[in-house]
């Protein structure tokens, strides 16, 4: 599970311990957040605990999923939650903060599939998650860089599930609409937040344990026929 030491991450996190899955938790710089969140994740019966890395580079990868495996043991479920947003024009969008995008919500994912597929295909069974955006199929104005990973992600969320269909490995997007984090009252005034909660069908912002059970369902044996899917968890959002 990477990006998982608040918010999104760590609802899927717990939901997955509630279910029976031993849990990797995954963070960038939240040690004390991430070793609370593995106790409370191993306090449902289950192995658990914190593993520090930026999936944004391929070594840092290789060294995690080695973590991983030589304490949890192997990889059957991968959850890719690891993420950074950015509201800027395009025009003000630095070089930096878009390789920093699409390095972390993008290459990210591509690198921890890559080290895990190998496993899942000789065990004939995975699950791979990804963790998108409504932005990714809609696209949003001044989130064109952050639009465009998660545009990027559920393409090779749609194409991977071609490639390692055959192998009894599914791998499906969970595209959260506005949804209430951290991140998201970091990116917005209180008066944008509540303007946006009353823009939603449902009247409300989606919660963090709604997207946690829609990433649980396509873990699921519920879910082995869904494959390739973009599953949106908004409220009614998206036109």
């Amino acid at each position: 599970m990477t990006g998982a030491s608040r918010g999104i991450g760590a609802a899927v996190a717990l939901e997955m311990a509630r279910h029976g899955a031993s849990v990797a938790v995954n963070y960038r710089r939240s040690a004390q957040e991430a070793e609370a969140l593995a106790r409370n994740c191993a306090g449902h019966g289950v192995n658990a605990a914190a593993f520090q890395a930026d999936v944004a580079g391929p070594e840092a990868v290789a060294k995690l999923f080695a973590a991983v495996e030589e304490t949890l043991g192997p990889v059957e479920i991968l959850v890719n939650n690891a993420g950074v947003a950015l509201r800027r024009l395009v025009t003000e969008t630095s070089d930096g903060e878009w390789e920093k995008l699409i390095a972390v919500n993008l290459s990210g994912a591509f690198y921890c599939c890559r080290r895990v597929l190998p496993g899942m295909t000789r065990r004939r069974w995975g699950r791979i998650i990804n963790v998108a955006s409504v932005f990714g199929l809609t696209g949003a104005a001044y989130e064109a860089a952050y639009a465009a990973a998660k545009g990027g992600l559920i393409a090779f969320t749609k194409s991977l599930a071609r490639e390692v269909g055959s192998a009894g490995i599914t791998v499906n997007a969970v595209a959260p609409g506005p949804v209430d984090t951290c991140m998201l009252r970091e990116e917005l005034t209180p008066e944008e937040v509540a303007a946006l909660a009353q823009s939603v069908p449902a009247g409300r912002l989606g919660r963090a344990e709604e997207i946690a059970a829609a990433c649980v369902f396509l873990a699921s044996p519920a879910a082995a026929y869904v494959n390739g899917q973009v599953l949106c968890v908004d409220g009614g959002w998206l036109p």
